[in-house]
């Protein structure tokens, strides 16, 4: 007998049941009698937010002093899964200092819609990137014997109605979309527990679902940790248990009557014990790993500002740099202008608000390097500020060169709620104005959680997202601006030129509480490069101090399946060490199925000295040209073309080649009088049965006149109209029902049409 199973012996149900829920805000519950231990855990994902205990204080951000962290919207437009983990690696070794066990993050939901007000918290609106980079986070944490929460599982995409609304999905955008993420952070990530979110998914809690979290989650993806819920989210103790909800957060006292329907349920007190498996395993490991540091005497290997600054120097992105007007020189006369370049804007609110030990703000980095002129432009609180706006714009025309720091105070976005627009503050908006007009030399820097509208874009020289970007935000920040480091961020989401340019415009919110996602899987860059709608800015665009060229795509194929290895050489041709981010995306040629016109399917970061080439590779396998078939419940590669493209971003292909693949064999629909002609092609069976048949009725067809009825001059014969296969008279009968073939043959009867439909089903018939 394992220890779980011999500690569970010893458990009386009540403790069983409150194993199930924490023992505090903070704690699951301990048996020191059995040698299970108390579990810590806090809030991430970005920095480590552990509440103090003080009566005299019941604040709950009343946390200890720690390091705040790039938020995953800026950590992943780096692009740079080792950078990530070295992040979580950090994370971790701050757990440790700190005595906690378990951190709650990564967050990989996708980015819906720009306006959702978690989004600084969350990695992408790409499946790819946001399970890459959560992967790479909890492998980092991971490493130092430190748990992690991956969340929030799953469909979750705005704050309002969020602990009661029903993310409404059809099963392939789940799939495709909403699930990919996850799966890919769970099987190369491997975290120790997973959270489940407030929302229902298709009207059912996603505490409850025993679809997602036991037959997916788990026995599809292998999954072998515990699922905890958020904080709050558990409605029904029982529903949870059976769902897969192994522990409750936080405390929440099972009342007598869910106590009473276990004890004289013996399959309720199955489903109990095997939870309880879960969490005693959890425990264990925590012990374990307890025991391992203690005996080895930890020491930090990272210093954590350290790599604080280095994720944002490698994040941030440059937007704009017409004239090149950046870096900028030490000699050149500059003003900052802007009270962000004094306070920042560098984290999230919430539930990940970091009490941060240094803010290392643009004017007190700059202080190190030059001497610049400071002017605030705005009030902090909205306040209209002219006066403000004018001292700015003053300094502003007596300079040779003028940096606005403008953005989203943290009142404009936040979990809890979403905003309900793009824009930035009129006042910031106002300043942008007022100093371009005074000099055209002009750089904006922007600190936001997530997209903003430019219509101020054309009217100044640079832009830099910063988003937000930690402690040492401001030091990255001036770095960049100087060329101390070199600009290698590449957006993670599509910047749109409005919001009501964006897919889940119509949809977002929703109707009470059901939230319809109706864009399905056209979700970010999918739907803009599909439609051929113009954005701002395009997901994986950014620009560098260097410039790269792109040669010798190959892609090696073997037997038209469904896997390939691509590799191309990157060249430097510039005159500064580089970082260049290769994007690979797949592009499938029209076929039955809707599609995407592109999706990413690779990417990686390479390092390039002046005039240095390298050569990368990217490996290609049945996912990476597949669907989710819906009727087949799984993932189905389509026979068709395929370009393979390497892109500077979704929107700028550099190198295209085209291959074919050759399909999966799927079932053959089953076919009735009502299916259409085109139909009957798709079914192996059904294509000899046409070419039987296809000549008579091609004759019946022209002799009924029904072919040339438009046509005035020359008329069709029956084996022109064969043979014409891109003709619209031809796409037209193979849009018919199959009953056309006896209404247009006399002497093929309906009941003898039934005969041979059912026959193909069955794969044979009999002509007459």
């Amino acid at each position: 007998m394992d220890k779980i199973q011999e500690i569970l012996q010893q458990l009386s149900l009540e403790e069983k049941i409150a194993l199930t829920t924490g023992a505090n805000n903070w704690q699951t519950v301990s048996f020191e009698k059995y040698g299970v231990p108390s579990v810590v855990m806090s809030d991430g994902p970005h920095g480590l937010r552990k509440e103090q205990v003080d009566e005299n204080n019941p604040n709950v951000f009343n946390s200890v002093k720690a390091t705040a962290f790039p938020t995953a919207s800026l950590a992943a437009c780096s692009f740079d899964r080792k950078l990530v983990g070295q992040m979580g690696k950090a994370l971790g070794e701050e757990c440790i200092t700190q005595g906690v066990d378990l951190l709650l993050g990564p967050g990989v939901n996708i980015k819906r819609s720009p306006i959702g007000g978690r989004n600084f918290e969350y990695f992408s609106e790409d499946p790819l990137i946001s399970g890459e980079l959560g992967a790479a986070y909890i492998n980092g944490v991971q490493s130092n014997g430190i748990g992690t929460s991956l969340k929030h599982f799953f469909a979750n995409s705005q704050e309002f109605r969020r602990v009661t609304g029903s993310s409404d999905v059809d099963e392939r955008t789940l799939r495709e979309i909403y699930l990919t993420n996850f799966e890919i952070a769970v099987k190369k990530g491997k975290p120790w527990t997973v959270m489940a979110a407030y929302n229902k998914i298709n009207g059912c809690f996603a505490t409850e679902n025993a679809k997602y979290n036991e037959n997916v989650l788990r026995d599809k993806w292998g999954f072998k940790g515990a699922i905890i819920s958020d904080w709050g989210a558990t409605h029904d103790r029982i529903k949870a248990l059976i769902g897969g909800t192994d522990l409750t957060m936080p405390k929440e006292q099972a009342t007598a009557e869910v106590v009473q329907k276990i004890k004289h349920s013996p399959e309720l007190q199955k489903v109990l014990d095997r939870n309880c498996e879960r969490l005693l395993a959890l425990a264990l490991k925590v012990k374990e790993q307890r025991d391992k540091r203690k005996k080895e005497s930890f020491k930090r290997s990272l210093k954590p500002l350290e790599v604080a600054q280095k994720v944002a120097e490698e994040s941030l992105v440059l937007l704009k740099n017409k004239d090149q007007i950046l870096p900028i020189s030490k000699k050149q006369k500059i003003t900052f202008i802007g009270d962000f370049a004094k306070n920042p804007r560098y984290q999230g609110f919430g539930s990940s608000h970091v009490n941060s030990i240094h803010v290392i703000s643009a004017l007190e980095a700059v202080s190190k390097i030059t001497e610049v002129s400071f002017s605030q432009g705005y009030q902090a609180d909205g306040q209209d500020a002219l006066q403000l706006r004018s001292e700015a714009a003053e300094k502003a025309k007596k300079s040779d060169l003028a940096v606005v720091f403008v953005g989203l105070p943290e009142t404009y976005e936040s979990e809890g709620y979403d905003r309900s627009h793009m824009k930035l503050p009129e006042d910031h908006v106002k300043l942008i104005d007022a100093v371009s007009k005074a000099n055209p030399n002009t750089i904006v820097v922007l600190q936001n959680g997530s997209p903003v509208e430019m219509p101020w874009a054309d009217k100044v020289k640079g832009i830099i997202e910063m988003y937000l970007g930690g402690d040492a935000g401001g030091q990255a920040i001036v770095n960049a601006l100087f060329g101390i480091v070199n600009p290698s961020g590449r957006l993670a989401e599509s910047f749109p030129y409005k919001l009501e340019d964006h897919s889940s415009y119509l949809f977002f919110g929703g109707e009470g509480d059901h939230v319809e996602y109706r864009e399905g899987v056209f979700v970010g860059y999918r739907y803009f490069e599909t439609k051929k709608m113009p954005v701002r800015y395009p997901f994986g665009y950014g620009l560098s101090y260097t410039t790269f060229d792109y040669t010798d795509l190959v892609v090696d194929q073997k037997d038209d399946k469904a896997s390939a290895k691509v590799t191309v050489t990157i060249t430097n041709s510039g005159d500064r060490t580089g970082k260049e981010v290769v994007q690979l995306y797949v592009s499938p040629h029209k076929g039955n199925i809707i599609r995407p016109v592109k999706e990413l399917k690779g990417f990686t970061k390479v390092t390039l000295q002046p005039k240095e080439s390298k050569q990368v590779s990217f490996e290609l396998d049945h996912r990476s040209f597949a669907y989710w078939n819906v009727e087949e419940k799984d993932w189905s590669v389509e026979t068709s073309d395929y370009d393979i493209i390497i892109g500077k971003n979704a929107h700028e292909n550099i190198l295209v080649q085209t291959i074919h693949i050759v399909g999966d064999t799927v079932k053959n629909q089953k076919l009735t009088e009502l299916s259409t002609i085109g139909d009957l092609l798709k079914n192996p069976n059904g294509v000899k049965y046409w070419e039987k048949i296809s000549d008579r009725f091609f004759e019946a067809v022209t002799e009924s006149g029904f072919a040339n009825q438009k046509t005035d001059t020359k008329q069709v014969t029956a084996d022109e109209l064969k043979e014409q296969k891109n003709n619209d008279m031809y796409k037209l009968l193979l849009s018919l029902p199959i009953t056309t073939l006896s209404q247009m043959i006399p002497e093929y009867s309906l009941e003898k049409l039934k005969q041979d439909i059912a026959e193909v089903n069955h794969g044979s018939w009999r002509l007459y």
